[in-house]
């Protein structure tokens, strides 16, 4: 199960990383959904170094969660594994929960592409990642 899990997390890790690379590239499909609205207006505008930075943190946690799950040469300290699983749960955990206004499961603003999408994917996707990284990082 654990093997299954490790090679779930780490894979949605670099294909989300490759959606970003391809918005820092110029490619337009899916932006509209991605950020909260107000309606038609997006809440935030991120800029492309901002995801750029996403993209390598995307990478990074792919590389990360395989090491965790015991595949490849380790290039994290061991330390790390410990608290960098358990930071990574809790962080998508939080995200599923949300922020009780724009994302998450308990938000208050609905009706708009990401909040509909935020609920048939967005949210259930980070708690199903969250829940997976527990596994692995107990294991």
């Amino acid at each position: 199960m654990v093997e299954l899990l490790t090679w779930f997390v780490g894979i949605v890790s670099f294909l989300l990383s490759g959606v970003h690379v391809y918005w820092v590239s110029g490619g337009r499909k899916g932006l509209r959904i991605a950020v909260p609205t107000t309606g038609e207006e997006p809440l935030f505008r991120p800029s492309k170094s901002a995801t750029g930075v996403v993209a390598i943190l995307l990478a990074a946690m792919g590389g990360f969660v395989f090491q965790l799950g015991g595949y490849g040469q380790p290039i994290f300290p061991d330390w790390l594994f410990l608290y960098g699983g358990w930071g990574l749960a809790i962080l998508f955990i939080l995200r599923a929960i949300g922020d009780f206004r724009w994302l998450g499961f308990f938000k208050s603003k609905k009706g708009t592409p990401f909040a509909e999408w935020d609920s048939i994917l967005y949210s259930p996707l980070c708690l199903l990642l969250g829940a997976s990284l527990i596994v692995i990082t107990v294991e």
